[in-house]
């Protein structure tokens, strides 16, 4: 008689906080399913079960079930319920190195704290992985992780940069148990799917039970014992994803990102959706890291209190809420929590500050080099140029607990340039209708085109403004492959401002108006739109185009670089699919804060999405879409989501977008993403 495979099988749920409905309503569900876990434990109706790779969902719950918490941590020490390490799961795309890391510092000491010992980087419905992922992962001694999108042909098993893995071949979302499905019919369902598993594994299988938010059958484990009899080449049993790597031999090596969409989606247009939580999760990050600098170095009294902004801004990074892919009310709460953020991480800076020595500075980064810097003060020292100012009460009223502002103290605040370690040359800036200059670079307006000088170097109609019909969704942009686009047509000019610290031009288009402005001795032209967005369903661009293909881009991914190759031929407008259950492979790849091509770099404050195409790499501005998952989506056959409208997606109303722009080597990328994002405070 033929031997049959042995299939570990666990038990999960897998628990997005928020997405097709709010955080208190599946909070409710949650209550529900966990109270049925923790019942089939205590009456051993199941071995064990794995709480989705993050502790936020458990947290929530005894936030309402406080008195569970003595049981809870009975099953985690007898290894029967399996926490962490993530604090929340987030995007692997749009999260920086400093808070991933944070994610699992906190996340792991809440699971350590419970009692848990046994840890896998669990990564199941993260739309793709990154490279460096596992090298982190190594930093907190784990040395195991399970994912699924964009794994491509790989095996079940393989070697993801240094980390022992598992690829869930057919997925985490093994819902048949929870089905009407007659025994019979349950049984094919299953050998169809263990036989594609057992093309790409050992003899050894893995299958998880459990989806989205499900509960586990009450009667799970005769169902699998009638199912074993109905299976001639699989005997299933309930264990633990634990057994598995311990029952199975890791051969395979891959050190890439895993970004293949030919076997599952990886969603790319979640990079692009919603660009204003983009945008604030990119300030946040900054922000809140730049504070926690600021408290390290002054006596960290403030610990706490950044934990806490921690905790906001991991529980809006988890992917279905930075990606833009939930409803409307979802994300009203994320931009709150954002907001709360900023407050937090402001205020840690300003009380700090108004207790030490005015005009001292603090240098986290490059603290010897010459920078400008942005102050804002109701005073304005000799030697600075102001660039705007605002009524307000000054930080040393609002922040002093021995002070109290009164309506006598509403003053003008200022906003000025200064320089630091300046040698006091002159100013090198030029400008004027034509365009705008300084020793290191040049940006022309001629003939209704925008040029770029460098050096010895022109580029021609460098800067284009474009966009596009959308027949996507939040998931995925999907073109019209009848719309060949359209370009904003520069319509005048003028002048801004011509100081010695910074000059400013203002680029009216048919689209909107653009002000760019450049510094003294900077490689750096910085952009910032700002529009009232009228159109729905539409693909915003800013393109550069070169004189050369784009062949390979350098990006920021958890603060390191990575290289990707293109084919910069392709086209996702003739290569749409026609068979169900695929997804077009796109030449849009996911950023952080910078991407450089040929020589040219962009810094950008929250825009994350870029596109290469022939000798053009193109920037996403603004993608506006009204419904989370479109079931007609002509670049992706089935739905990803639930078919919701989400007028908010839409962006409808006033839109800003902030990049900067230059000529320079990749391997400085750091020193210029500074320029844009300072590490040196001014008290």
């Amino acid at each position: 008689m033929k031997q049959k495979k042995e299939v570990i099988a666990y038990l999960h749920t897998h628990w997005d906080r928020e997405w097709y409905r709010e955080f208190e309503v599946f909070r409710l569900r949650l209550l529900r399913v966990f109270d049925n876990v923790l019942n089939m434990l205590s009456e051993e109706k199941i071995p064990s079960f794995y709480f989705d790779g993050q502790v936020s969902a458990l947290l929530d719950y005894l936030e309402l079930r406080p008195e569970k918490e003595e049981i809870i941590r009975k099953f985690i020490k007898e290894k029967k319920l399996f926490i962490g390490p993530f604090y929340c799961l987030v995007d692997e795309f749009l999260t920086d190195g400093i808070c991933f890391r944070k994610n699992l510092e906190i996340g792991l000491k809440i699971a350590k704290d419970f009692g848990c010992e046994d840890f896998i980087g669990y990564l199941a419905d993260t739309f793709g992985h990154s490279k460096n992922v596992p090298l982190i992962l190594k930093e907190f001694g784990i040395n195991k992780a399970i994912v699924w999108r964009g794994v491509g042909d790989l095996p079940s098993e393989f070697v993801f940069n240094g980390i022992n893995t598992v690829n869930l071949v057919r997925g985490y979302f093994m819902d048949i148990f929870s089905s009407n499905k007659s025994m019979e019919e349950k049984a094919e369902f299953l050998k169809a799917n263990l036989d594609k598993i057992a093309q790409k594994s050992g003899n050894t299988l893995l299958l998880p039970i459990g989806a989205d938010h499900l509960g586990i059958p009450a009667d799970i484990s005769e169902q699998i014992n009638e199912i074993n009899q109905l299976l001639n080449d699989y005997e299933i049993r309930i264990g633990s994803p634990f057994e598995y790597f311990d029952s199975v031999k890791f051969k395979k090596k891959f050190n890439d990102e895993l970004r293949d969409n030919s076997k599952t989606f990886i969603l790319t247009g979640s990079y692009s959706a919603r660009t204003k939580l983009k945008q604030l999760n990119t300030e946040c990050s900054y922000k809140l890291n730049l504070a926690n600098k600021v408290q390290y170095n002054f006596g960290n009294k403030y610990n706490s209190v950044i934990e806490y902004a921690y905790k906001l801004l991991l529980k809006n990074q988890a992917h279905d809420s930075i990606c833009g892919c939930s409803t409307d009310d979802v994300h009203s709460e994320n931009i709150t929590r954002y907001n709360k953020i900023l407050q937090v991480a402001e205020t840690v800076i300003n009380e700090i500050s108004i207790s030490q020595d005015k005009n001292l500075s603090v240098s986290f980064d490059n603290f010897d080099k010459y920078k400008i810097l942005e102050i804002e003060r109701t005073e304005v020292p000799s030697g600075t140029q102001v660039i705007s100012s605002r009524k307000g009460f000054a930080k040393e009223l609002l922040y002093d607990t021995d002070k109290i502002p009164v309506t006598e103290d509403y003053t003008t605040i200022y906003k000025f340039l200064k320089e630091y370690h300046g040698a006091g040359d002159e100013s090198d800036l030029g400008v004027n209708v034509d365009g705008i200059w300084n020793s290191n670079i040049k940006l022309e307006i001629d003939n209704g085109t925008i040029n770029l000088n460098c050096g010895r170097k022109i580029y021609k109609n460098f800067i284009e403004f474009v966009r596009y019909k959308d027949n996507g969704d939040t998931y995925n942009f999907a073109p019209d492959i009848n719309d060949l686009g359209e370009a904003a047509k520069i319509q005048k000019v003028r002048v801004i401002s011509d100081g010695p610290l910074r000059a400013e031009l203002k680029i009216v288009t048919s689209f909107f108006n653009v002000n760019v402005f450049l510094n003294k001795k900077s490689k750096l032209l910085n952009f910032k739109i700002k529009w009232n967005n009228l159109l729905t369903n539409r693909l915003w661009q800013v393109r550069f185009n070169f004189n050369k293909p784009v062949s390979e881009t350098y990006s920021e991914d958890m603060n390191t670089l990575i290289r990707r190759k293109f084919d910069y031929n392709y086209d996702i407008r003739k290569n749409l699919p026609k068979m169900c259950g695929l997804e077009a492979k796109t030449n849009t790849a996911p950023m952080q804060r910078f991407v450089w091509a040929n020589g040219f770099g962009v810094i950008t404050k929250g825009l994350t999405e870029y596109e290469v195409y022939k000798n053009s790499l193109s920037l996403t501005l603004l993608r506006s879409i009204g419904i989370i998952s479109n079931p007609h989506n002509p670049a992706r056959t089935t739905p990803a989501g639930p078919p919701i409208e989400v007028n908010g997606a839409q962006q409808i109303g006033i839109n800003t977008a902030e990049f900067a722009v230059g000529f320079f080597d990749k391997k400085n990328w750091e020193e210029y993403i500074e320029e844009i994002f300072p590490q040196t405070i001014i008290f």
